[in-house]
C-alpha cells in the first residue's frame, strides 16, 4: 500500500519557487553555516525565504540563528515560525537539544512525516541544510522533495573533497541538478578542486577564506552579518541561484 503522506509532500511544496539543497559529502565543512547565511542573504534581498534543517544528528542552524524557544503553529499541518525574517523549521523545535538515534526506516519515516505536516506557503526560496554523506537521510530528500537544486561545499582538504566528490558523482548519476561547489575555510588558494571540478563537468561557484569572525558571531545574526563570510556568501549568492 502507498503511503498518503507521499501525495501530501508534493502539494506542501505548490508554493515554493526554488528548493536549495546545502549539501556535504561529511560533517565539519560548514555546510549550517553557509545554508543559514545563504538564507539570510536572500532574505536581504527582499525575497520570501525558508529554512529546513534536515540534519537530524547533528542539527546546528538553530545554533547559528540564536534560536531558543519557538514553536510552530498547528493549523491543518504545522506552520514553520519566523526566525530573524525566516521561515524556520528544525528537529530541535521538538528534540530541543536531545540527540534524535534514528536508524534506517525510523528516519525515513521521520522525512517522509516532517515534510508532509509543513505548510511552507509562499516562499520564493526554501533553503535545506542537508544531512552530511550520501545515506538514507540524504537518498530520501532526494526522493522525495521536488524541485531540488543541489549546493555542495567543501573544504580544501584532500579528504573533505573525496568524500565530496562520491556525492558529486552520485547526484550527476541521479540527474539531479546541481548548481556547484564553494570551498570554504580557505587559507592558501590553490586550483587542484577547481580543476577536478572542470573534469565533472560541474561549477566551481568561488573560494570562501577562513572566518575568525564566525565563532563570536554564533547566535547573533546581526553580528554575523557584519562578517567577511557572510558578505562573500552574498557575492556568491547569484551565482548559487
Amino acid at each position: 500500500m502507498s503511503d498518503p503522506r507521499l501525495a501530501v509532500i508534493e502539494r506542501r511544496f505548490d508554493k515554493v519557487g526554488k528548493v536549495i539543497a546545502v549539501s556535504s559529502g561529511k560533517g565539519g565543512v560548514g555546510k549550517s553555516m553557509v545554508a543559514t547565511c545563504l538564507a539570510l542573504n536572500l532574505r536581504d534581498q527582499g525575497y520570501k525565504v525558508g529554512l529546513l534543517d534536515l540534519d537530524f544528528t547533528s542539527p546546528a542552524t538553530h545554533v547559528i540563528l540564536g534560536v531558543e524557544g519557538l514553536y510552530p503553529e498547528e493549523e491543518y499541518g504545522i506552520i514553520p515560525p519566523l526566525a530573524h525574517g525566516l521561515r524556520y523549521m528544525s528537529i530541535t523545535h521538538y528534540s530541543l537539544d536531545e540527540p534524535a538515534p534514528l536508524r534506517g526506516a525510523d528516519v525515513s519515516n521521520a522525512i517522509i512525516e516532517l515534510l508532509a505536516i509543513i505548510r511552507w506557503e509562499e516562499l520564493d526560496y526554501l533553503v535545506v541544510d542537508m544531512p552530511p554523506g550520501i545515506g538514507d537521510a540524504t537518498l530520501d530528500t532526494i526522493r522525495l522533495v521536488p524541485k531540488l537544486e543541489f549546493v555542495v561545499i567543501t573544504t580544501p582538504s584532500m579528504v573533505a573533497y573525496q568524500s565530496v566528490r562520491r556525492l558529486l558523482i552520485l547526484l550527476k548519476n541521479l540527474g539531479i541538478n546541481t548548481r556547484g561547489v564553494i570551498e570554504n575555510m580557505v587559507m592558501k588558494h590553490g586550483d587542484y578542486i577547481e580543476s577536478d571540478l572542470a573534469k565533472l563537468e560541474i561549477d566551481y561557484i568561488g573560494e570562501i577564506e577562513y572566518c575568525e569572525e564566525l565563532e563570536e558571531a554564533l547566535g547573533d545574526p546581526a553580528k554575523l552579518a557584519d562578517t567577511g563570510f557572510y558578505k562573500k556568501v552574498g557575492e556568491l549568492s547569484p551565482r548559487v541561484l
